[in-house]
Formats: C-alpha cells, structure tokens, sequence
C-alpha cells in the first residue's frame, strides 16, 4: 500500500502529526496549537478537520446494490425497495469465518453526482482500502460490478460541532441539477446531499460521530485547497481571547485528531484498527446492531455471525470503562492490561484499546477495554494497569458517556 498524504500537507507541515496505522500509515493533523480550545469549538461552534486517513471507494454497476446486499452484513432493501439516493448506512463487510475485514459507511448517490450513472461510495480507512478492493473484488463473476480506489483523486474534510450545518449553509449553495438533494439545514442522520463550494462540487454525508452534529465533505483532490481556504476564513486563532466580531457567528476552529478523538470516545464511537479489528467479529465491537441486519439473507460469514446470536454471546467484548481518582493519575496507554482484581495472580481478562480525560465528565479518565464478556456487566468493577500498579474503574451500562444527538 502507498503512503496516502494530504493534499493540504504543503500548509500543514510544521504542525505536530500522529501516525495512523503501522507502517506505511498516514499522517494525520494531532493540534493546530491548543488542544483545549479545539475541544471547547466541538462542543460550543464546530471544528474543521483533515481526513486523510479515509478512504473512498466507488461501486458502479447495474448489479451493484444485489451484488452488495449478498456480501455485505447491512441491509440494503429494508423496506422492499433498494436504498434510495442520498441515503447511507453502515455496514461490516467480513471474511468466510466471519471476521471483520472492512467497516464501512455505504453512500447512495443519483446519477450525475461522480459520473453519469448512479453509484454506491464507500467510506473506509486508508488501512482497509487495498483489502477491501482485494477481497470482495473476488466475488465479482458475472455481475455488472466495477471497484474502484478513488483516493488518489479524492479527499474528505469534516465539520464537527452544533454551529456545523449552518457554518456550511453559509459558505454553499444547492446544486440546480440535483433539486432532489436534502439542503444542508435539514439534513438529518445517514442523508446525504452535494453543494457547491468556492465552484466545486462537494458531497456531503451526515455522521454524528462526536456526540453533536457530523458533517462528512468529499470532493476532488484539487478542490481542497479552496474549500479548506473558503471554510476556514473566519476560524479563530487566537485561543478564546478578543476574537475578531468575524469569528463569532459559528464559533469554528481548525482542529486535529487529539479534539475528535476525545469527542468520538465521550461519544462511544469506536473506531476499526483501533477499538477493534480484523481479528474480531462483529458481536465483539459494541456496534453489532448498527452495522448488522438479522433479517436479511445470506451474506458472506452470516452463519458465523447468526452462530453467535443464538448462542448469547462471544468470548469478548468491548465495554466502556470510567476510572476513579482524580486529575494526577496517569492515563491508560492502549494496550494496558485489564484485571478482575488486584491479586498477585490475578488473570489479565483484556486490554485497554482507547483512552481520554472527559471535559464533559470532570476530567475524568474514560476509556474503551476489550475484556472478557462476563466482565462487560454495568457496574463491574476492573482494575487497568498502571506504572505504579492498578487504577480502578467502572463498566458502564453502554459505550456513550455523553452525548448532545440522540443515537
């Protein structure tokens, strides 16, 4: 796999980065300079993020829902009609033992939008991509179906934070040729639409991933600068103090992945490669009920996944764990060990694999484990590894701590 790079990189370059994947990865934005501040404009205006760890992926075809709806774990027909333009769920596309290989969020969109037929895109991480192209490109024989890895060519922004939709309203304008879009003021959860932004076109997908409202912006590559310059134009920069009267109407901010990062766990959103992966099935995620139908029909892995339903449950599972103490105990590195007690030979029964301190929560620390599925009951008490021995903490009764949009 290439290293997947910004288009944007050449005017973010003396900005501090964090890898996203192992080797070659991707760099990704982590601050613009003041961690505090982005995190405050998630939660009182709305922040501008680089995407560069995403990836797209166009599906074309005339057989491309059928095709999709026999291999993905979603239901693409639920009311006996295919999903309609503008419309996008989420899905899990897995292997013959039923393992994850892809999570993806699946866009409809009408003709004239990305070429002159309809399509499906799929929005994944650049880690997946290759795999995805490889794996399910397999199990196209007869049927009008084409994959193509449009990333080079294509880029995502976000806005995050309630002041989103109206910061984009003001800086777009509908397209003439698509009356049929939603406009971006009424766009509602898993729709979509496409505007006009400094004269590119921009499609638009709602996802809610912070806890407020998530506006997800894909466009050609050479676009970006200008959408990005046409965006930002107002942001803040000087951290809360003496704003220019410009900067106040939408409250935005530029802002990197430490920000989203807090919000998406607040939020109990995890993330593929992070939170869980291709080593696990989809009853492991803490998501089964937003990517899988149980009322579909067959799918690639489904017997696995239907095994697992009518047994109760996996070995493991993802939980979302509160820490006591207070602002001085250190934060768990992902990875750190979970215990049921603090015996000498206590058995480790799983790992912390994300974790932040809560604004929300009065700085407490949160955290996402993959533990033992017994251990996943609200109000369990665990014990996470520290350098200094083990930090207690809480299993709350589901992954979101806080949470402005209801799910």
């Amino acid at each position: 796999m290439m290293t997947h790079t910004s288009p944007l990189l050449k005017l973010h370059h003396d900005l501090p980065m964090i890898r996203f994947g192992a080797a070659p990865g991707v760099d990704v934005i982590a601050t613009f300079g003041e961690l505090e501040s982005e995190y405050a404009a998630i939660r009182k205006g709305c922040i501008l993020m680089d995407m560069p760890q995403r990836a797209t992926i166009v599906v074309r075809g005339g057989d491309r829902l059928e095709f999709l709806n026999r291999m993905l774990t979603q239901e693409l027909k639920p009311t006996g009609q295919w999903i309609a333009p503008w419309n996008n769920v989420r899905s899990f596309w897995l292997n013959r033992k039923g393992r994850i290989d892809a999570d993806l969020r699946c866009i409809e969109l009408p003709a004239g939008t990305l070429g002159e037929t309809p399509c499906m895109v799929f929005d994944v991480d650049v880690l997946t991509a290759p795999v995805l192209i490889e794996t399910l490109g397999a199990f196209i024989l007869m049927d009008d179906v084409t994959l193509e890895d449009a990333t080079p060519k294509m880029h995502r922004l976000a806005l995050h934070g309630p002041s989103s939709a109206a910061l984009l309203a003001e800086n777009s304008i509908p397209i003439a040729t698509h009356i049929d879009a939603p406009r971006v003021s009424d766009l509602q959860p898993q729709q979509a639409t496409i505007v006009s932004i400094a004269g590119h076109d921009v499609i638009v997908d709602r996802m809610d991933s912070t806890g407020e409202i998530g506006l997800e912006l894909l466009m050609q590559s050479d676009a970006v600068e200008e959408v990005w310059d046409t965006l930002s134009r107002d942001a803040r920069t000087d951290f809360g103090h003496n704003n220019d009267p410009a900067t106040n109407t939408h409250r935005l901010r530029l802002a990197g992945w430490h920000a989203y990062n807090i919000a998406r766990l607040e939020a109990g959103k995890p993330l593929y490669h992070i939170d869980f992966s291709s080593t696990n099935l989809p009853a492991e995620t803490g998501v089964l009920n937003d990517r899988v139908s149980f009322t579909k029909g067959c799918y690639l892995g489904q017997e696995v996944v239907a095994r697992m339903q009518s047994l109760g449950h996996p070995k493991q599972g993802l939980v979302a764990l509160r820490l006591d103490g207070d602002a001085t105990d250190e934060q768990p590195e992902a990875g750190a060990s979970v215990r049921a007690s603090t015996e000498t030979d206590a058995p480790v029964i799983g790992g912390i694999t994300s974790s932040v301190r809560s604004p929300m929560l009065g700085d407490s620390l949160i955290c996402f484990a993959q533990v033992k599925w017994k251990h996943r009951d609200p109000g369990t008490v665990l014990f996470v590894q520290s350098t200094t021995g083990h930090v207690r903490a809480t299993a709350q009764d589901q992954l979101a701590f806080w949470s402005r949009i209801q799910a």
